[in-house]
Parts: C-alpha cells; structure tokens; sequence
C-alpha cells in the first residue's frame, strides 16, 4: 500500500487539488443531501447524469421537431448513421477496430444474440464454462441457450465454484477446468468483472486458453466497461456484451453495446437477422436475401433508439476528453486511497473481499462487516442515510466504487468517518 496516503482532510484535499481530471467532476450533475453535495460511489450500478446530456438530447428532439423523417438524413447527426456517432469513442474504450463494435438493444439480448451464433454445440461438445454465482442475467441465458439446442444444463452448464478467500477464482481453477473438460466445452462465457466480489479476470489469458482447446469465448463486462484498461482486439476475444448505464453514464435502461472480432466480420455465421443488420448499401432495396455488414454492426436488428444513444454520446465525449489511461491510473490511486482507509482506519470493522492486487480489481471495492449480515446491512442503511451512496447485494456485501471521473479522494475519507461514526452507537 501507497505510504503516502494519509487519513486527514488535508491530504484529501491537497490529492484532489493536484488531480489533473478534477475539472471533469463538474461535468456531472451530483445527488445532494442535506442541501449540498452526497458522497456518490455507486457508478458500477448507475453512474451519474451528464450536464450534457440535456444539450444532445435538446438537439435530437429539435431535429424531430423540425424535420420529422427528414431527421434520417438531416444535420449534424443523422440518424440513418447516428450509430458512428459513438463507434469512435467505444473503441477506444473497449480497445477494439470500428468495425468491431456495436451499440444495440441491451445486454441481455445482445447476449442471446451473440451465443445464437457463437455458441454451436453439437453432441460431442454440447458445454458452456461459466462462474457458479453468476450475475442472473448471465446463468438465465445460459441455461435457457443449453435448454433451446435441446441439452440439460445439469450436464451441460460447467460452472466454477470460487477456490481463493472471499470467494474469488483463480486463473489455475480456470485452466484446470478447461484441461478437464475443454473437448466437451463449445463457449466459455466469463465476466470481465464479478459483480459480487469485484474482481477483475485477465481476459487474454482466458481466451488463450480457451482457444487452446477449440472453445469459443465470449464476455460480460457490464462492470468492466469504462472501467478497466480494455484491449478487446488484441485478446482474441470472439465476443463480447455490456450496458452503458454503470461506469458509461448513459442513462437507467440504456441502450447496451457488443464486440464481434475481426476473424467473424465476414464469416457466415448463423445468426438471427434484422433488417438493420443488413448491409447499409442495398439495406433500402428491401431484397428478401440477408446480406449483413460486415463486422459487428451486422448483428443489429432494428434501426437504433435515437434518444438512447444520445447520452451516450454526451458521456463518451467525456472520456474521449479524458482518455482511458488517465482514468485508469486515477482509478487505481483513488480506489487504492479507498482500500488503505478501509484496512488501516476501518479494519476492526470491515474487511475488503476484492483481490488487493490493481491488476485483478477496477474501482469497485466489495465489503464486508466482520459482525454479520444483520450487521452489514444496519451500516448500509446508515451510509444511505447520510447521503453515502453505494449498493447492497445479497447475501452480505456493500458495494462502493470511487469513479475517477466524478468521484474524488474526499469522497472516500467520507465514507470512512461515516462508518466510524456508526461503529460508535
């Protein structure tokens, strides 16, 4: 741990002072309590609201306003080709080529519409790897996707139990499943972040070995997007789905994005067509045969939510601003800074279940009160009470996540003297 860190309000401040990103809290509209700002650290459930939002949203519903179905091909932001507005910005967060990325429908359909075409079993290799405890979204799909080809999930659906403390999996457990299994196994289907624990798992690795022994691969990083030092390209992904409504900040319910590598963009891959999927120069002669476009936007099914891609766009603007490697080094101080209060200041009362490692977490720490449930879910009650704003998720586990972009160092020093002050009563 950093020893410079200090659990003072004049070492907060002074860190936030230097901090090169700090301006970018302004950009964001912060919850307040008790008539001024909460400490918000709940990014990686909802993040926050945009300034800009309003100014692209105003602008769409002007364009509707004006030029009614003209807006297709009118101003600055047509929507006929309102997709390319946010291409440039998801890759360079996800670390992929144009053509590899996708924002469309939201995860979970996405999910389903990516493993109708990578995931192929056949009889000799009918199985899908995966975490036990996966997120719901997650093991619903995979179990309904084994059930819909005709094969049971008991036998079918391989999941690895946690064999680390705190109930983390290693990158052994993986390998050994996969030289146990790896002929029967057609996907691994992973997160980039276990939403319960916060860890964070070596996507390369995974697919190297993945690949090692014939098994396609895909990803959920709904907590890993815009949140991790992503290099989605050159992991060899097969795949990938997220939503854009945690540490993308695009809005409750937001439109969700995917990943399809370069090596399928052209390959005839079974899929479920859309008209939008089809190839955008001969999309309007209305020809019965599907010709996708090539790469990932050849996935789509219907022309894109215009008012649900427009915050994206304001958030991504944002990160474009700031660029993935600053805020993944301010990340890594800032959740660090959080980590040390916990262990040095709070460590009688909390412990951190999310690996120590920066490499193996993003901004997310996940704790637990050493009393007990009943304990830990009084303190969450308390932190929410006091404008301290993370999340809770069963059975036992408080959620919090410094977010570089609006969060500060001060935030965490809140936190802490808000949990020693219910530790007192």
């Amino acid at each position: 741990m950093d020893a410079s860190f200090a659990a003072t309000a004049a070492w907060a401040t002074a860190a936030d002072a230097a901090d090169p990103l700090r301006a970018l809290r302004d950009e964001f509209l912060i919850p307040s309590h008790a008539g001024s700002d909460g400490v918000y650290l709940c990014g990686n459930s909802l993040g926050l609201q945009p300034r800009g939002v309003r100014r692209v949203l105003d602008a769409e519903l002007q364009s509707w306003a004006e030029n009614a179905v003209e807006g297709h091909f009118k101003g600055t932001t047509p929507w006929l080709s309102y997709q390319a507005t946010v291409r440039d910005g998801l890759t360079e967060v996800v670390g992929a080529l144009p053509s590899e990325v996708v924002a469309m429908n939201t995860l979970g359909v996405n999910l389903h519409l990516l493993m109708a075409s990578f995931y192929r079993p056949t009889r000799e290799r009918p199985a899908i790897l995966a975490e036990a405890g996966s997120f719901p979204t997650d093991r619903y799909a995979l179990a309904s996707q084994v059930r819909f080809h005709g094969f049971d999930p008991a036998e079918a659906l391989i999941e690895l139990e946690p064999d680390e403390p705190h109930g983390t999996l290693s990158l052994a457990a993986i390998e050994r499943a996969l030289d146990e299994h790896g002929a029967r196994i057609a996907l691994v289907l992973l997160p980039g972040v276990q939403y319960r624990t916060g860890q964070a798992f070596d996507l390369k690795a995974i697919t190297a070995l993945a690949h090692r022994h014939g098994c396609m691969v895909g990803f959920d990083l709904a907590h890993a997007v815009g949140n991790l030092p992503l290099a989605l390209h050159d992991a060899d992904v097969d795949f990938a789905v997220w939503c854009h409504y945690k540490y993308l900040n695009a809005g409750p319910g937001a439109v969700g994005g995917a990943f399809v590598h370069a090596r399928h963009a052209r390959a005839d891959l079974p899929r479920l067509a859309g008209w939008w999927g089809n190839d955008e120069a001969t999309r309007f002669l209305m020809r019965p045969e599907f010709q996708p476009t090539p790469g990932a936007e050849g996935w789509q099914i219907s022309n894109p939510p215009i008012f649900a891609l427009a915050p994206l766009r304001a958030s991504l603007e944002l990160f474009q601003r700031a660029g993935m490697p600053a805020l993944v080094a301010k990340s890594r101080r800032l959740t660090g800074y959080l980590e040390w209060l916990v262990v040095t200041q709070l460590g009688d009362l909390l412990e951190v279940v999310t690996p120590p490692e920066p490499e193996r977490r993003g901004a997310q720490l996940s704790l637990r009160v050493r009393a007990g449930r009943e304990r830990g879910r009084a303190l969450f009650d308390h932190l929410v009470a006091h404008g301290i704003v993370g999340d809770w998720r069963e059975p036992d586990v408080i959620r919090v996540a410094p977010t570089p972009l609006y969060n500060r160092y001060a935030d965490c020093l809140a936190f802490t003297h808000a949990v020693q002050a219910w530790s007192k009563h």
